[in-house]
């Protein structure tokens, strides 16, 4: 399952191999792109060798991750056998959720629709609170 010790793995396959991407050419523009740190380097090249005890960390969605590579992968298997392969120094918290969404607002009955300056008064306090 794993390499033996003093064993290295490019960082894009290990990075496929623990299927935080879904393709190995994402990994790789990841880490071309300059956005994962090894051990708090920046990374930029896909043939980076990365080997156990290295800290990974990267943007994943909207969460940074924090990784520790605890096994390099032999190949990209089910996500139990890629679980293996790190501990998550940094699980992601879980988002929360607004109760009750908020309520629509409400027109008199029969005031027809809102004149433009209505309008632009509306666009303009929905920008405000950061609604748009």
């Amino acid at each position: 399952m794993s390499a033996g010790p003093g064993e290295k793995l490019r960082i894009d396959k290990w990075l496929w191999h623990a299927r935080f991407f879904k393709s190995r050419t994402l990994a790789a523009k990841s880490v071309a792109a300059g956005r994962v740190r090894v051990n708090r380097q920046v990374v930029k090249k896909a043939n980076h060798a990365i080997q156990t005890g290295d800290v990974l960390t990267f943007p994943l969605g909207p969460h940074v991750r924090v990784i520790e590579v605890v096994a390099l992968g032999v190949r990209r298997g089910p996500a139990s056998e890629a679980r293996t392969l790190y501990t998550d120094l940094d699980p992601p918290q879980p988002k929360v959720k607004p109760e009750t969404p908020p309520a629509p607002a409400e027109r008199d009955p029969g005031s027809g629709r809102p004149t433009k300056k209505e309008r632009r008064a509306v666009d303009w306090l929905k920008s405000w609170l950061g609604l748009d």
